[in-house]
């Protein structure tokens, strides 16, 4: 089974100290806060280096994508995001993703959400190739803007911008899966040559993938003849394949919530990924 692309659940810590003074109840909200916030940045989108160039790492120079974001107040399983109010529109020319309404409509759409145009064209066009060659699958770029918004903020974590290209601006790379607290120990898979890393793996490009999980599941979402999950347009069709994977209908509360899981399977990420998915789908309406 491969590894889900983004950094997995947190390791067990040390054993906890013996037990002091009873907490105010404001203290011990204040702590299981505290706690909910580390578990997300160790389970989530959120152990976080930016590549600055071959072989070198910057330490992060803001905040986690998924820091800001407010998890949604709904049970797993229980119900999925609503249905884009603005849908992708077919081109006319027989469905191929990338045409003039694509472009037109992801252009409009930006200016409604905080997502850049670029990032929109991309889930968009993966929006219209899954209806194409999974239909049953019923996955909205609704959900791959959700998981976007989490993993890099749509290419532009720390600083960096998402480019015509659908490449953010610097390599958004992963710190080493070294096993160090919160990270699983992952040996490197692929020789260094999307990570940068030869002795461990690191999550990378804008939807974070393992180098391992991207040799199973990648993609050319924008017909270049190359796969690379450092592109938008690739890393957004081979997300979208992985969560439909196994026919999951993600229109379904139990589909939906199937997917996301095996992206990340924490339920807070879950929910952090309902609470945006489903704010853009309500809010580009007309």
């Amino acid at each position: 089974m491969t590894a889900p692309p983004g950094p997995p659940p947190a390791a067990p810590g040390p054993p906890p100290a013996a037990p002091g003074p009873p907490l105010p109840p404001r203290a011990v909200l204040a702590a299981v806060s505290a706690l909910v916030v580390m578990v997300v940045l160790a389970a989530g989108a959120a152990v976080w280096a930016l590549a600055g160039g071959p072989g070198g790492r910057e330490k992060p120079n803001a905040d986690p994508p998924a820091v800001d974001i407010t998890p949604a107040d709904v049970e797993p399983g229980a119900q999925a995001p609503a249905p884009a109010a603005q849908p992708v529109p077919v081109p006319a020319s027989q469905g191929v993703p990338g045409g003039d309404a694509v472009t037109e409509w992801a252009d409009r759409t930006a200016r409604q959400i905080d997502v850049p145009a670029r990032a929109l064209h991309a889930y968009a066009a993966t929006d219209l190739t899954m209806r194409s060659e999974a239909p049953a699958c019923r996955l909205s770029w609704a959900t791959l803007a959700g998981i976007g918004r989490l993993e890099s903020n749509h290419g532009r974590f720390a600083g960096a911008r998402l480019g015509p290209d659908g490449r953010p601006s610097r390599p958004i790379v992963g710190v080493p899966l070294d096993g160090s607290p919160g990270v699983r120990d992952i040996p490197d898979t692929d020789g260094g040559r999307l990570d940068g890393d030869a002795t461990h793996d690191r999550a990378v490009g804008p939807l974070q993938f393992i180098p391992s999980t991207w040799a199973r599941w990648a993609a050319d979402g924008d017909g270049d003849q190359q796969a690379d999950p450092h592109d938008l347009d690739d890393a957004a069709l081979a997300a979208a394949r992985y969560l439909c994977d196994r026919g999951r209908d993600t229109a379904t509360p139990g589909g939906w919530w199937a997917a996301v899981l095996t992206y990340n399977n924490s339920v807070d990420y879950g929910r952090r990924v309902f609470g945006v998915a489903d704010r853009y789908a309500r809010s580009t309406a007309g």
